[in-house]
């Protein structure tokens, strides 16, 4: 009986799913395939330049180039709309992601130039893959179906978060317990990239199926904003102020403190199941006045997994700041987009200008935040030491960081009110 009910259960939940709008499912099965890339790019690339160059501020300035890369694409994407199809430029994002993967990994000597020019091309995708993904998801969902598109999208986000980590992890632990390339982790790496290239490439195609109109962009820069959209500037400088810690502080912080790859899929994978059920029950039942509420949990999760890193700073702080990580991000997510995305819809129809000006000057905003993030990170290794830099940064990230709460509390009363 209980396994009827499940089968029920989940097909009236694809029924739901369909009756979503075709392009809104389109994107949703692109993206939940390059889900399966995601955890890759933002754990193992790190943890491959760790293992190979033994140097954190190397793993810290390489990520500095990849997000520096990224909004000066979203200013060359801008043009590109005018040209080419929003789908083509999307698909192309995903498959040079896979491409400078490919490139790092052919290496035969990783030194701080084969890192910076693999930084600049994986900042160069991940430009193409979030300005056009933004756009549209802003145009195939209004905001009454956002919490469900964004709960479901999440929710494979964090399944991929747990299953990618835990199988990659799993398969180094197992080639090198058979004697697999003799020994040479490096090869391993390559042969992931390989499927990390062939999902990029699946998900490049599946987008096509789509019918996606292209934003009409007479101009897209602009200095001068609503009082409201300089509040949302502020609220995206701290959530890239942890983005920056996010894509590099993991893999620096098990290889030096619990030792490899294959800690490093564990400690992802655990209790991550739960938490991608709860996000998409969230997705699936919360509503627009809910989104604080979750905003919250997500930054005082954050925060407590920052304090007992720098309070125990040893593998079970670690293990406890990585779960925290896993639960902080999605739940943040379901919140900050569909806050993002009803800003963008209000004033772009107030003051008459194309969405995608404020998706544009809205990276600007995350990339002030992520600088500064990374360029303190990287002073604190350098000239006071890297203890003190994975220590107790973290914990002023997460101090700053509840500073959104009623900064973002306040933008959805105002995005409602006007």
């Amino acid at each position: 009986m209980k396994h009827k009910s499940f089968i029920k259960n989940l097909t009236s939940e694809y029924n739901f799913f369909l009756t979503m709008p075709h392009n809104m499912r389109v994107l949703l099965v692109t993206n939940m395939i390059y889900a399966f890339v995601l955890p890759v790019i933002e754990i193992f690339v790190s943890a491959y330049i760790m293992r190979s160059l033994n140097d954190s501020k190397i793993v810290a300035i390489y990520q500095l180039t990849v997000f520096t890369g990224i909004p000066l694409v979203f200013l060359i994407n801008g043009y590109l709309l005018n040209r080419i199809k929003v789908a083509t430029l999307y698909s192309f994002g995903m498959l040079l992601s896979g491409v400078s993967m490919l490139i790092m990994m052919m290496l035969d000597d990783l030194s701080l130039v084969g890192v910076g020019f693999s930084g600049i091309l994986m900042g160069i995708s991940i430009g193409f893959f979030w300005a056009n993904r933004d756009f549209l998801a802003l145009n195939t969902t209004n905001d009454s179906n956002r919490n469900y598109y964004y709960g479901l999208e999440t929710f494979f986000y964090t399944l991929t978060a747990i299953l990618v980590p835990a199988a990659i992890g799993a398969f180094f632990t197992f080639s090198a317990g058979r004697g697999w390339f003799n020994g040479n982790v490096a090869k391993s790496y390559k042969l992931i990239t390989i499927g990390v290239f062939i999902l990029t490439l699946l998900s490049s195609i599946v987008i096509h199926r789509g019918t996606f109109s292209n934003p009409v962009l007479k101009k897209f820069v602009y200095f001068k904003f609503d009082r409201l959209w300089y509040k949302m500037l502020v609220l995206s400088g701290l959530k890239g102020l942890a983005q920056g810690y996010l894509v590099t502080l993991p893999a620096i912080l098990v290889m030096r403190l619990v030792g490899n790859e294959g800690s490093l899929g564990l400690i992802q994978s655990i209790s991550g199941i739960i938490t991608a059920i709860v996000l998409y029950i969230l997705g699936r039942v919360s509503k627009p006045n809910h989104r604080i509420y979750i905003f919250t949990a997500g930054y005082i999760i954050f925060f407590i997994g920052a304090l007992f890193n720098g309070l125990l700073f040893s593998s079970v702080g670690v293990m406890i700041f990585v779960l925290a990580k896993v639960l902080y991000q999605p739940l943040h997510d379901i919140a900050y987009f569909p806050i993002q995305m009803k800003v963008i819809n209000l004033l772009a129809a107030k003051n008459k200008r194309s969405e995608f000006a404020y998706i544009f000057n809205h990276e600007f905003g995350l990339y002030i935040g992520r600088f500064i993030g990374l360029v303190l990170f990287i002073y604190l290794a350098y000239y006071i030491s890297e203890t003190v830099a994975l220590k107790y940064s973290l914990i002023v990230i997460g101090c700053v960081q509840l500073l959104s709460i009623p900064l973002a509390r306040h933008i959805i009363k105002l995005s409602y009110n006007e």
